[in-house]
């Protein structure tokens, strides 16, 4: 059933490939959001969790019918601002570029690298107002120590708490001479897809943001060629593990972030020429 969304949802979740939905959410209502850059992903689920209301919204639609490249970026991240959001968890799955972030693991990401085509809609600032986010330091800090907290009350859950994210276009996995690349050359950590432009529209929207990447495969630098199958049977353990790492990262959560160890809040400050 489509309701009126609430006045404000301070928790957003963005659910990457095999996180559709949140279990234990009570008062769960379902909300069809309108922005100026279309439609969003899919309905945005809001309901009170750990006693917070939050609104999960899945990047990819529940049934995973979006690939990465069509994702519409903006208006999942406007519509998430328009409902009050303050704080962004984000889940994706990625592939590792080194043999000590093993599948099953995850990564707390401090720095990315873009790699994707152009294809995708970066800005939100498209003529008339020009803004210059700085993307220094991309994720936010005192969100990101939050969620590295809440992970030792998660049994067997392994993070690793920083990393280089390299988000290539997609939706097709890398050659072997591309991951060789992105490892030997950028000294990247973890590849995906879907980073870009979330994080840096998040930024523009002055939203704390941080993204909890997971760990399915190794990248073809291994040598072994990723299989869908063998992402999607990882896939499901990872699911597993955020769905009991989401309570314990809200509970933690405070009210408002903590401006002397996150600057996302006041992005716009230095930004606008």
């Amino acid at each position: 059933m489509l309701v009126k969304p609430p006045a404000s949802i301070e928790i957003g979740v963005i659910g990457g490939s095999g996180l559709y939905d949140i279990p234990g959410l009570e008062d769960v209502r379902e909300h069809k959001i309108y922005t100026p850059y279309g439609a969003p992903s899919d309905n945005i689920i809001t309901g009170v969790l750990e006693g917070r209301r939050i609104a999960f919204l899945p990047r990819h639609g529940r049934g995973h019918r979006i690939p990465p490249h069509r994702i519409n970026y903006r208006a999942n991240i406007w519509a998430l601002k328009s409902l009050g959001v303050k704080w962004v968890i984000s889940f994706s799955a990625v592939g590792s570029l080194r043999w000590d972030y093993k599948p099953g693991d995850f990564v707390l990401p401090d720095q990315f690298i873009d790699m994707t085509k152009g294809i995708r809609e970066l800005t939100f600032f498209e003529g008339g107002v020009v803004a210059h986010v700085s993307m220094a330091d991309p994720f936010c800090e005192h969100l990101r120590e939050i969620i590295l907290e809440a992970t030792k009350a998660v049994d067997g859950l392994v993070i690793h708490p920083r990393g280089t994210y390299v988000c290539i276009e997609g939706p097709r996995f890398s050659t072997r001479a591309e991951s060789r690349v992105w490892k030997e050359v950028f000294k990247a950590d973890i590849i995906g897809m879907t980073l870009v432009p979330e994080v840096n529209l998040a930024c523009e929207a002055e939203l704390c943001y941080a993204t909890v990447a997971m760990v399915t495969d190794y990248d073809v630098w291994a040598e072994k060629p990723v299989t869908a199958e063998e992402v999607v049977r990882v896939m499901k353990e990872n699911t597993e593990k955020a769905r009991k790492l989401l309570p314990e990262i809200v509970k933690r959560l405070p009210e408002k972030p903590d401006e002397r160890k996150c600057s996302c809040c006041k992005a716009l400050e230095t930004a606008l020429v």
